[in-house]
């Protein structure tokens, strides 16, 4: 009997050679699967073996460690679902992330694909919004907007048209669940899409896909495709006749069109550039129209939403942060990957024990949480809990959930000024204070660094008052939240810019 041999055809995986090792176990006879990533990137490409017991794993897999592998003389790290890695997650959206191949329809269905869609086809769309609502589903782009409000919002709206649009642009360093959503469940992004869909009135989606990520941008034209055979997608979803319909495009590369109305601008051909609101996209969207704008990891836990109930959902997390939360491990981390757990988890919890501390050995200095535009946490501060609103309180926000680690040898001064040189790169351009007031900020940053002793404080309460311009008078986002990397770095590490405490 051949063997069956699960090889992630995740990009990271990929990127250690897991194409390599998967055409050496074909070579050798084994029968080749191909899933998305576990989550645990330190150990790709993480190669499973189905045995009676389960799948067992063997990490860093090389193709000439293959022989090996399938005697089994091979040291392996035992069954994959009983890692404690897996084993204290709780995973929803990431549910079948690296389970399944990406596009076996009937892998998906026997692990609770399609559930939410059928349930959902019986209800009135009102009540699909009300449980979606119920649950405390927030947007996972960053904001953390109520995704049930803004559903409400378009399905109430006024307009023949209507559209759902998927924001996978994902440009913030130290995230990837949206990619690795897509390359290892784009059926479950599919299915939320539909939902949503059919929720609001809407009959035609769109999903904007970074054009850096090839592998996601693959797997999901191949979900589409399979999901529109199926009758899942097309002129009568699943035979309700209710018709919805839905297509990739792929962006162009620039970080602001991770912001919903500059993706849109794109979507209708035009260069990326802020709209100013009101009016808002739920209102006046894709080519004028009520449109939803969700992200990927938003529109993907509706499914089980659906299929469980609203209150399944709520019932996990703290205050206002109901649900899951998928982190991303990343920077200076001895094991980084994703992480889902429900909200209200320690970020020392996530950092040391899941991320095993700081890759180099030194002792964590700082984590920047949500992103390029976050802002720096410090060692002190590691028992925050991560919640919009904790973190928040604390000065720091929770974005899409990436978490950067730093050790002591970061200098806080360099990554504030980066914060500044990357705004003034990847601004829009539309407004003043984001794009003067970056190239402004760098200017300010460099004489605080290297100008005279006695002409700092002055420049630190120049600086001050830059960041105040650009949060109050920026069109959006970019500009807005690039004072909370600097402001955090002048206020926690005021040594690294040549002050005392």
């Amino acid at each position: 009997m051949r063997p069956v041999v699960w090889v992630p055809a995740d990009a990271a995986a990929v990127a250690a050679g897991a194409d390599e090792v998967a055409a050496a176990f074909a070579a050798a006879g084994a029968t080749v699967r191909r899933n998305g990533s576990r989550g645990m990137l330190w150990l790709e490409p993480l190669v499973e073996i189905e045995t009676p017991a389960g799948r067992i794993g063997y990490a860093a897999c090389t193709p000439e460690e293959v022989a090996a592998v399938l005697e089994g003389s091979r040291e392996s790290i035992g069954l994959v679902e009983a890692h404690p890695w897996l084993t204290y997650q709780d995973r929803v959206t990431f549910a079948r992330v690296g389970r399944i191949e990406p596009a076996d329809l009937t892998a998906y269905q026997l692990h609770g694909g399609l559930l939410g869609l059928r349930r959902a086809l019986t209800l009135d769309p009102a009540a699909v919004v009300a449980e979606v609502t119920a649950s405390g589903l927030r947007g996972r782009g960053g904001a953390g907007f109520p995704t049930g409000v803004k559903w409400e919002t378009v399905r109430t709206a006024a307009g023949e048209v209507k559209f759902v649009c998927a924001n996978a642009d994902e440009g913030d360093s130290g995230t990837f669940a949206d990619r690795m959503l897509i390359e290892g469940d784009p059926l479950s992004l599919i299915e939320g899409m539909t939902i949503a869909a059919y929720a609001v009135g809407a009959h035609e989606g769109f999903v904007y896909v970074r054009s850096e990520y090839p592998h996601a941008i693959a797997a999901l034209r191949r979900a589409i495709a399979v999901a529109t055979d199926a009758g899942i997608l097309g002129a009568s979803v699943l035979g309700s006749g209710f018709a919805f319909t839905l297509e990739v495009r792929v962006g162009a590369g620039a970080y602001i069109c991770g912001e919903e109305t500059s993706m849109l601008d794109s979507l209708e051909g035009k260069r990326g550039e802020v709209r100013a609101k009101p009016p808002i996209p739920a209102l006046q969207g894709l080519f004028g129209a009520p449109t939803i704008v969700n992200n990927v990891l938003s529109l993907a836990t509706v499914p089980m939403i659906l299929a469980d109930g609203g209150a399944a959902y709520a019932a996990r997390g703290i205050g206002r942060s109901r649900g899951t939360q998928v982190f991303q491990l990343a920077g200076n981390i001895a094991r980084g990957g994703v992480v889902e757990v429900p909200f209200g988890v320690p970020l020392r919890t996530l950092v040391e024990d899941w991320g095993g501390g700081t890759r180099s050995g030194r002792p964590v200095k700082a984590l920047q949480v949500g992103g390029p535009l976050g802002a720096y946490v410090p060692a002190t501060q590691l028992d925050l809990v991560a919640g919009y609103e904790e973190l928040a309180a604390a000065g720091a926000m929770l974005g899409h959930g990436g978490i950067v680690v730093f050790d002591d040898t970061m200098d806080a001064a360099a990554m504030a000024r980066f914060a500044m040189e990357f705004c003034a790169k990847e601004s829009c351009g539309k407004c003043t204070p984001c794009r003067i007031g970056s190239t402004r900020g760098v200017e300010v940053i460099d004489r605080i660094r290297v100008g005279p002793p006695e002409s700092r404080a002055a420049e630190v309460e120049l600086l001050q008052d830059l960041c105040l311009t650009m949060e109050r008078g920026s069109l959006c986002a970019m500009g807005g939240l690039t004072p909370l990397p600097v402001r955090s770095a002048l206020t926690h590490f005021p040594e690294d810019f040549g002050g005392s405490r």
